[in-house]
């Protein structure tokens, strides 16, 4: 044991040796430190890191990281060596040198080091070498214009500063680490980089608003807010979060911890208080459905960014921020269902009397279509936000409804695995129940089949031409297509059945010329009192008018032309009888459904639960809004 010790003990003259040898390298080290911080503390007009003296400054922190180790030798042959006490003065001198170069650089590129043009100078380099997530997070389409026109002038607005801050930051930042001066260096970095990240966010107009001051405001003033949210949100995450999570992972990339401890606490209280918003919004008091698309433009924003800043916040430490998103997400789904029901429940109290002039479109139609159609641009969403949501149908439903005559068609959650299927398809029958009931006090049956053409006609144009047919599916268009067809041929039938049997089955029969002019005098005077009482009618969709008038004109004409050519002649030769030539029919025929008094286009004053205001739509996709 003794002889194990004295081996591991030198030997007097050979640690008398060491002792020399680390004073004499910690004393060239301060020799070499002493000159350089003798330098350019003393120059006003010159910095270390620039562009003339870069090389100088690389040998410097090389010199005091061997000052650190040397003093550290020293200390384990000679703990109370005089020199430790002057290297340690020295060394703190070079750390404030250091210190205040960090912070010259971290000010004076503040335009280069902006969060944006760090973004966008990543999302190149990505772009040009690599397929990495980076490239997704950078993308700059929404903001418009081709990516590289967007990349081209933001360099050109953040182009001043240093092209060599950021590595000139690593190599302080490494050097104070390494050397034990962190939690300086740190600070430092932490106060330049939060006041630029405040500096962000309030330009991008987010405000930190509280609960209780959201819920005191009036739509027309929350409204513009949620505006400018959703463009501050896109910019906040793909550029100030994505540019400031970057520059923390270069600059500090010698230590994992202090990323996470200096990016949380730069962007933590900016980032919560942007996505505390959507939140605190869902849970105004006055949620009316006009107001939906605004919240599920929300909610669209912050789903396609979810997985963008779960990457850019996925520290520990940042875990309030991702609960902000998932709790924001939540209560907008829960919002959007609020109003939801809050729509199926106005069409349900809908209760307007006033009838529509000519049999036109209802303006509960045009409304219930109209934000249907809207929704269902949100199919993403709404997938998710009703996934869960049990729909509940009330039984029984009038019979009328039924597109094959059995039952199955007033059941939609028995028709479609989807929730938003399920959802859409009911509140479409629930809009035409509405509109059946709405036929009932029309005093000619035949006006109010043409009341619920039109009014299933407009529905099934809307489904056909929005993305409600990716939702309800090709087979529902062509069973309601074929529904209007029904109510067509019922139309036609009661309105001009007189007119068609006024004339003999077999007009090429030869008849009297008495009989001749009775069928004449009676075909005069049932056509006219159908083109009468017609000419106020309307069918505003052109194909569905074109439809009816060119079956009509078939079955008309058909029989009038043969019938006129066979027996004008019997009448002597004086067609007075014949008010009517089928040229004449086929003009008067033409001007009809076109409402001569404006019907169909004028509204009616609804019930108080109408709901049938103004549809207010927030959603941008390419520019387009609605």
């Amino acid at each position: 044991m003794g002889k194990h010790l004295f081996r591991s003990s030198p030997p007097p003259e050979k640690q008398t040796a060491h002792q020399s040898l680390a004073e004499t390298a910690v004393q060239e080290c301060m020799r070499d430190i002493t000159t350089v911080i003798s330098k350019w503390t003393s120059s006003s007009d010159e910095f270390l890191f620039s562009t003339n003296s870069r090389s100088e400054a690389a040998e410097f922190v090389e010199v005091v990281r061997h000052l650190h180790s040397t003093m550290h030798r020293l200390v384990a042959v000679n703990p109370s060596s005089e020199k430790l006490i002057y290297a340690q003065n020295l060394m703190q001198s070079a750390m404030n040198l250091l210190e205040s170069e960090f912070h010259r650089v971290l000010k004076e590129n503040k335009q280069y080091l902006h969060p944006e043009s760090v973004s966008l100078r990543s999302c190149r380099s990505s772009r040009r070498f690599s397929t990495s997530t980076v490239t997704s997070i950078s993308d700059s389409e929404d903001e418009g214009g081709s990516y590289e026109e967007n990349a081209a002038a933001d360099e050109h607005r953040f182009s001043g500063g240093d092209s060599d801050a950021m590595d000139d930051l690593k190599m302080i930042a490494d050097c104070m680490i390494s050397t034990g001066y962190a939690k300086e260096c740190v600070n430092v970095y932490k106060t330049v980089r939060r006041s630029i990240v405040d500096e962000t966010l309030h330009n991008l107009s987010v405000e930190r608003l509280t609960l209780h001051q959201i819920q005191k405001m009036d739509w027309e003033i929350l409204e513009p807010k949620i505006k400018s949210w959703l463009q501050a949100a896109k910019l906040a995450v793909r550029k100030l979060f994505f540019g400031e999570r970057i520059l923390a992972d270069h600059v500090f990339s010698s230590s994992t911890n202090i990323v996470e401890a200096s990016f949380t606490d730069i962007t933590q209280e900016g980032a919560l208080a942007l996505f505390a918003f959507p939140e605190h919004a869902a849970k105004i008091k006055k949620l009316s459905p006009e107001k939906m698309f605004r919240f599920l433009d929300m909610y669209e924003s912050l789903a396609n960014l979810f997985v963008e800043i779960e990457s850019i916040f996925y520290f520990d430490s940042a875990a309030a921020v991702r609960s902000q998103v998932i709790n924001s997400l939540a209560k907008l789904g829960d919002a959007v269902r609020f109003m939801m029901n809050d729509f199926e429940t106005a069409i349900q109290k809908e209760a307007s009397k006033t009838l529509i002039v000519g049999g036109g479109v209802h303006p509960l139609t045009r409304y219930v279509m109209n934000y249907l159609s809207f929704l269902a641009d949100y199919d993403e969403s709404i997938s998710v936000i009703f996934e869960n949501w049990q729909l509940t149908v009330p039984s029984p439903l009038p019979e009328s409804l039924f597109i094959s005559g059995g039952g199955d068609d007033a059941h939609p959650e028995d028709l479609y695995s989807s929730p938003v299927s399920k959802r859409i398809a009911w509140v479409i029958l629930l809009t035409l129940c509405k509109i059946d009931g709405k036929a009932q006090p029309y005093k000619d049956v035949a006006l109010s089949y043409l009341f619920l053409a039109n009014n299933l006609q407009y529905v099934v144009v809307k489904v056909r031409s929005s993305n409600l047919r990716l939702l309800l599916g090709d087979d529902w268009v062509v069973k309601h297509e074929a529904k209007v067809n029904q109510y067509a041929e019922k139309f036609e039938k009661l309105a001009w059945g007189k007119v068609l049997t006024s004339l003999p089955e077999n007009p090429a029969e030869k008849i009297t010329p008495e009989e001749a002019r009775a069928l004449f005098a009676r075909f005069n005077d049932e056509f006219e009192a159908a083109y009468r009482k017609q000419i106020s009618w309307v069918i505003p969709d052109p194909n569905l008018r074109d439809r009816i008038k060119i079956s009509l004109s078939q079955k008309l004409m058909l029989v009038c032309t043969e019938f006129y050519e066979v027996n004008r002649f019997g009448l002597g030769g004086d067609a007075f009888n014949a008010r009517y030539t089928p040229e004449d029919i086929g003009n008067y025929l033409s001007d009809l459904y076109f409402g001569s008094r404006g019907s169909g286009s004028s509204s009616t004053t609804t019930g108080s639960g109408s709901g049938t205001g103004s549809t207010t739509t927030g959603k941008s996709r390419g520019g387009r809004s609605h």
